[in-house]
């Protein structure tokens, strides 16, 4: 009898803890949230580790998110659609690059706004960019004493 009582109470917790991170995971992807805005387009030649749904941040603040991914098969680039929240308005010499949250974080956008008082509108493509760094090129480069003048051509032999 006892031992049911503790499988009862153990089990109370589990859902209760399952519950709690329900709750955290539609708060943390903004379930509900306005869906509203306008799309811009930019074009990588890396995009990797980021995926729909990423984040657009412009000083760290969140202003839209990655809406679609495609690879342009005339250039092969990555296209980016990025939605941004309606009342955000960027110059037309914004730079968009991809960036880390952390080692093992997600990738996402970050808008860096120019000087231009002409403002981006629906559909307009961003033209300046920076793709994605791969940390495991890097540190294979270190590892094999890669040097500034390295261009690190696509088939790793530096050409």
């Amino acid at each position: 009898m006892a031992g049911s009582a503790a499988e009862t109470v153990i089990g109370a917790v589990v859902l209760a803890a399952a519950g709690g991170f329900l709750v955290y995971a539609a708060n943390t992807a903004e379930i509900g949230a306005e869906t509203g805005g306008y799309e811009l387009k930019a074009e990588f030649r890396r995009a990797e580790g980021l995926s729909t749904g990423g984040d657009v941040r412009i000083a760290g603040v969140k202003v839209g998110t990655v809406s679609d991914m495609r690879l342009d098969p005339a250039t092969y680039r990555a296209v980016i659609t990025l939605t941004l929240r309606t009342g955000i308005e960027v110059p037309e010499d914004t730079a968009a690059k991809i960036a880390a949250t952390s080692l093992l974080g997600d990738n996402f956008v970050a808008l860096v706004p120019g000087a231009s008082e002409y403002m981006l509108a629906a559909g307009d493509q961003i033209l300046y960019t920076q793709d994605s760094i791969n940390i495991l090129d890097l540190a294979a480069r270190a590892v094999a004493g890669g040097t500034a003048g390295d261009t690190g051509g696509a088939d790793g032999s530096g050409e």
